[in-house]
Parts: C-alpha cells; sequence; structure tokens
C-alpha cells in the first residue's frame, strides 16, 4: 500500500562508529576496506539480540560440553571394564550416553531454533537501514548507479548475509568451544599425545591461508559481476519495447551471455579454490587419525597410556579436527557473505541528504517569488549546462521556457528544486537562497506534473493521495474532480479503489496524466512544474489536461517546459534557452515581433 511508504522502520538504526568499522573525520567518512571491519558492522547488528544471542551461546555451550563428555565416559568405561570385566558398566554407560545424546540433541534443535529468529532480526534491520539510506539518498547518486545493480545489494548481497548468520554464527561458537575444550582434556590426559595431534596445525594454517588470500579476491568479483548482471537484466526487460522496436534482441542477448560468461567464471574460480579447503582438511584429519593410532599404540603397548585414553584420543582428535574443518568450511560462505556486507555497508555509509540538511531552515507560508542571480551549473565532469541566469518570477506568474534539447529548461527546474545544486550563483525564494531551506521542506511547497507520469502499484486513490498522505477520501475526489479525471476514474472497474498495476498499466497516458495532475492538486503547492506535461497526448485528451492545468495554475508561480505552442503562448514571460543561456525573453507577442530565434521556432511550429 502506498500510504506504508511514510510509516517509519521500527527498528534501531546502527549508529556510525569510529573503532574500525566506520571512521569519520571531517565530514568524509572511510568504508570498510577489510574483513575484520564489516565484521564489526555484522556484529553490531547482532549486538542488538543479546539476549537471545546469550541463549544461542549458552546452548552452543551445553551441546559442546555433551559432544566432548560422551567420548570420554567411553574411554573411562572401557578402563574400567579391562580392570574389573563388569559388564554393568556398559549398561551405564548406555543409559548415561542416551540421556547426554537427548539434551545434546535438544540443545541443539534451540541454538538453531534462536538463531534463525536472531539472523532474520538482523537482516531484516540491514534491509531497512538500506532501503531508508536508499530514500535519502540525494539524486546525483542514481545518476551514476544502474537500478538492477542496487536492487541486487538490497536482495541478494543481504541474502548472502542472512545465509551465513543462519549457518556460520553458530558453527563458529561451537567449532572454538569443542577446539578449546578438547585440547584442555587432550593436554589433561597425555600432553605427549596431544603435541602429535597439534602437528598439523601449522600445514591447516598454512594452507587456509594460501586458499583463502585467492577466494576473497573471488567472491568479491563474483558479488560485482552478479550486481552488474542484474543491473544489465533489470535495464533490458525495463526496456523490452525498445529493443523489439530496433530489433536488436541479439545483441543484448549477445551482451548478457558476456556478463553471465564472466559472472560463471569468477563463481568457478572462487567455488574451486574454496573446495580445496574441506579436502585438505580431511586429508590432515585422517593423516592425524593415523598419528594418534600409531603412536598410541606403541605407548599402549609400553604402559605408557590406557587403552581407554587411546580410545578418547582417536575420537578426539577427530573432534580436534572437525571443528577446524567447520571453521575451514565456513570461509566459502563467510567471504561471499563478507563481500555482499561491504557493497551494502558502502550505500549506508554514502552521505544523505538528511545530514546535510540538519542546520537548515524550515520554509513556512510561500508567496511564490523565484529569482536565479547569475546561476551557472554543469553536471559532473562535463561542460556547463547553464551560464549566468538571471530571471524572475513574482507570485502568481506563469514562466516558460523554450529552446531546443538540451539548451538547459529541465536543468532550471532541477536547480529549482535542488535535486542538483548549483556551482555559481544563488536561487532565492521570497528572497530566502533555497540553499539554506531545507529540501523536504522545500519541496512541500512544489507541485510537479512530469512528461512520464510515474505510478505506483496500488489503487487509484492511494495515486492520488499520495500527494498528500493525510487527505480524506474527499479531499482526494474534489482533486480528481478539479483534474478532469473523476468521470473516466468512475469508469474503472472499482472507481477509486481499481488497483494499478506496473505503472499504471492498462490505462492510456492522457488518464494516467490526469491522476498526475489531481495529485498536484491535492498537494496544494506555492510553485508548479510542469515539464512537457502535455508532450505525449493526443489532441482530445490534451484539451482536458490543459483545462485542468489552467486550473491548477491559477494564483500559484508555474514554470512549463512545452513542445507545443499552445501550452505556453498565455505564459507572462517566456525564455528562450540556447546552449545554457538566456538568449531572449518576453511575451509570446512581443517575441514574434522581435522576429528573432522565437520566431523561427515558432514558424516550425515546434518551440522546444
Amino acid at each position: 500500500m502506498l500510504t506504508k511508504l511514510s510509516e517509519p522502520f521500527k527498528h534501531k538504526k546502527i549508529p556510525l562508529q569510529s573503532d574500525g568499522a566506520l571512521i569519520e573525520t571531517k565530514g568524509k567518512k572511510s568504508k570498510p576496506k577489510n574483513a575484520s571491519a564489516v565484521l564489526m558492522r555484522i556484529w553490531m547488528y547482532l549486538a542488538y539480540s543479546k539476549r537471545m544471542l546469550f541463549l544461542v551461546l549458552l546452548m552452543v555451550v551445553v551441546s559442546s560440553a555433551l559432544a566432548l563428555l560422551g567420548p570420554f565416559l567411553v574411554g573411562v568405561a572401557i578402563d574400567q571394564y579391562l580392570v574389573t570385566r563388569e559388564g554393568s558398566y556398559f549398561v551405564r554407560l548406555l543409559i548415561a550416553l542416551g540421556v547426554i545424546y537427548i539434551i545434546h540433541s535438544l540443545s541443539l534443535w534451540l541454538q538453531n531454533f534462536w538463531m534463525i529468529g536472531v539472523a532474520q532480526e538482523t537482516v531484516y534491520s540491514m534491509r531497512a537501514d538500506l532501503f531508508q539510506q536508499i530514500q535519502k539518498l540525494p539524486i546525483p547518486f542514481f545518476d551514476k548507479r544502474q537500478l538492477g545493480e542496487l536492487m541486487s545489494r538490497v536482495t541478494n548481497d543481504i541474502e548472502n548475509v542472512s545465509s551465513t548468520l543462519n549457518s556460520s554464527i553458530i558453527q563458529i561458537f561451537s567449532s572454538v568451544l569443542t577446539l578449546v575444550g578438547t585440547i584442555a582434556v587432550m593436554l589433561w590426559l597425555s600432553p605427549l599425545l596431544t603435541l602429535l595431534t597439534l602437528i598439523i596445525v601449522p600445514l591447516m594454517f598454512y594452507g587456509m591461508k594460501w586458499i583463502t588470500k585467492r577466494t576473497s579476491k573471488l567472491f568479491k568479483e563474483q558479488q560485482r559481476n552478479l550486481g552488474e548482471l542484474n543491473g544489465f537484466i533489470e535495464e533490458t526487460i525495463s526496456g523490452q519495447k525498445i529493443i523489439k522496436t530496433f530489433s536488436q534482441e541479439q545483441k543484448v542477448i549477445n551482451e548478457f551471455i558476456e556478463k553471465g560468461d564472466r559472472l560463471k567464471n569468477s563463481g568457478f574460480w572462487a567455488q574451486t579454490y574454496s573446495g580445496f579447503i574441506p579436502k585438505l582438511m580431511n586429508m590432515l584429519n585422517n593423516l592425524s587419525f593415523a598419528i594418534i593410532a600409531g603412536v598410541g599404540g606403541v605407548l599402549a603397548l609400553n604402559g605408557a597410556v590406557s587403552i581407554g585414553v587411546i580410545v578418547i584420543f582417536t575420537e578426539y582428535s577427530r573432534q580436534f579436527t572437525r571443528p577446524l574443518n567447520d571453521l575451514a568450511n565456513q570461509f566459502n560462505t563467510l567471504f561471499s557473505a563478507i563481500a555482499g556486507a561491504e557493497r551494502v555497508f558502502d550505500i549506508i555509509d554514502e552521505q544523505d541528504e538528511l545530514k546535510q540538511e540538519l542546520n537548515k531552515r524550515v520554509l513556512e507560508d510561500v508567496k511564490g517569488e523565484v529569482e536565479f542571480r547569475d546561476v551557472s551549473f554543469a553536471y559532473e565532469g562535463n561542460r556547463n549546462t547553464l551560464n549566468h541566469i538571471d530571471l524572475l518570477a513574482s507570485p502568481g506568474q506563469t514562466i516558460a521556457f523554450v529552446g531546443p534539447t538540451g539548451a538547459g529548461k529541465t536543468t532550471i527546474i532541477n536547480l529549482l528544486s535542488r535535486f542538483y545544486e548549483v556551482n555559481a550563483g544563488t536561487i532565492l525564494i521570497d528572497g530566502i537562497d533555497i540553499s539554506t531551506i531545507k529540501k523536504e521542506s522545500l519541496r512541500k511547497h512544489m507541485g510537479f506534473v512530469l512528461q512520464d507520469s510515474f505510478l505506483f502499484q496500488g489503487t487509484v486513490r492511494e495515486n492520488i493521495r499520495y500527494g498528500r498522505l493525510e487527505a480524506t477520501d474527499e479531499e482526494v475526489i474534489e482533486a480528481a474532480k478539479l483534474a478532469n479525471a473523476h468521470s473516466f476514474i468512475m469508469k474503472l472497474p472499482n472507481q477509486y479503489d481499481t488497483a494499478l498495476q506496473n505503472n499504471g498499466n492498462g490505462i492510456s497516458q492522457g488518464q494516467k496524466q490526469l491522476i498526475s495532475i489531481a495529485r498536484a492538486f491535492l498537494a496544494q503547492p506555492s510553485i508548479l512544474v510542469l515539464d512537457e506535461a502535455t508532450s505525449s497526448i493526443d489532441t482530445v485528451t490534451e484539451l482536458k489536461i490543459q483545462e485542468a492545468l489552467q486550473q491548477l495554475m491559477k494564483g500559484r508561480t508555474s514554470f512549463v517546459i512545452a513542445h507545443r505552442l499552445n501550452t505556453i503562448q498565455n505564459a507572462d514571460r517566456i525564455f528562450v534557452l540556447q546552449s545554457g543561456k538566456i538568449i531572449e525573453e518576453g511575451t509570446h507577442a512581443n517575441l514574434l515581433r522581435e522576429k528573432g530565434f522565437y520566431y523561427q521556432l515558432h514558424g516550425k511550429k515546434q518551440i522546444g
């Protein structure tokens, strides 16, 4: 539902840290560049479920202790039987082992059950923080990134983190505890056999170091390639009509194959190198078992250790290498999760608009006087799009911009709404520099009717109410009537409760535009922006839209960008732009009398 977009997420947002997770100095943020920093950030999210994590850890301690106790009891029972030859020890052993393994199984189930809750809460918080951050980022941020690539971070990358939390956290806790407990008991039973068992540790360490050095880079590359592929897929699905219009299906198929090959290759080598880990661990595990069995047998024959100790050690040697093996196996998912989490944190750590607006003022009542004073602007890395623009719009006036494509018409509107910031000069509303006004406050006093009217998935009523969420049903209907949209809405299957899908598919472009105008009516703006609002509309529908727009513009300062002459000929002032400069200005009649550039455009029946 559209109204839900305004509801705050009910979770705690992770604060910015300076202890290795995120360092903020002089207004700039250094993003996590290593695994430890990313893991610290993930731990900060997990810390909000401390109570549940404590219970998980308690169950891990219980299950690890019971896993150590079982083999120990077996060894003790063997030694007692060899001394006393009484079978009652084995009966008591079976009963004890039965109780131990029942409790062990219960503790394993509880720790998994509770950890799933922790993982889901953590991932929900991460995804909510990421989504909220995306809503706060400025428009230039989105100009540089593909939509599908951003979606990949919200979905695939966070799912990698989710799967790792579900499977890895318990495994890491359990493996560490089992490892420590196993070594402690082994040292108590036989330091010599313990030393022999530990011989394989350096081999494991160097083998793991060689493998992980390569897998970490490969998993990052895999995630990057996956994001690029998702971005390309989203782009081609959105542009299907263009692809088919120009018969470029084979071209996009070839590009997909190319990007898919890169993802396949990076994934192949990432999994291949990480696949060495369990093979290495199994080999070293068998080596450790052989050493314990051989040396332990000699020691038992010489009376240095008992048979029961040998039995305990052979089982513990496996339990010693098993946590190492499990820890090693977790690197497969851990590095993938770290790569995904780092991509998520890269977005979360971007400087958002709200932090830049903390000390700026709120715009109260607006009369609608707008002034550009020597404004110049260039998009990043390009030459100036606007050069020394000066204009003044009095309250209630209609200002029109005309000129060829690329002249800077839409850029003026983007600067007025502070989607972009001016490079030089000043824009004022009622004498107030808009750079000192909070963007949210500024845009609350502005209404927009654009060429491409975007409708959200939801009902017609919800789409109109998007202009002012607190509006009543009566106000929504009144806005639709003022926009000439009420009559066609009443003919829809469920009238105002008709559900719209996929950006309003099922209704015409003109009807979508009328809903957008109704949305602008409901917003009750002081300043109105009409950006080529009728350029794609048939003549009959255009008359309805023009009537609605004239009603909407009454008493409001309006800025109009249009292709068709009849939409601007009644404007109070027309500004003609070329190459980012105002070359002519005046009323429609005056500009025609001057017989300049506007006169030439008028002769072509096309003015923008």
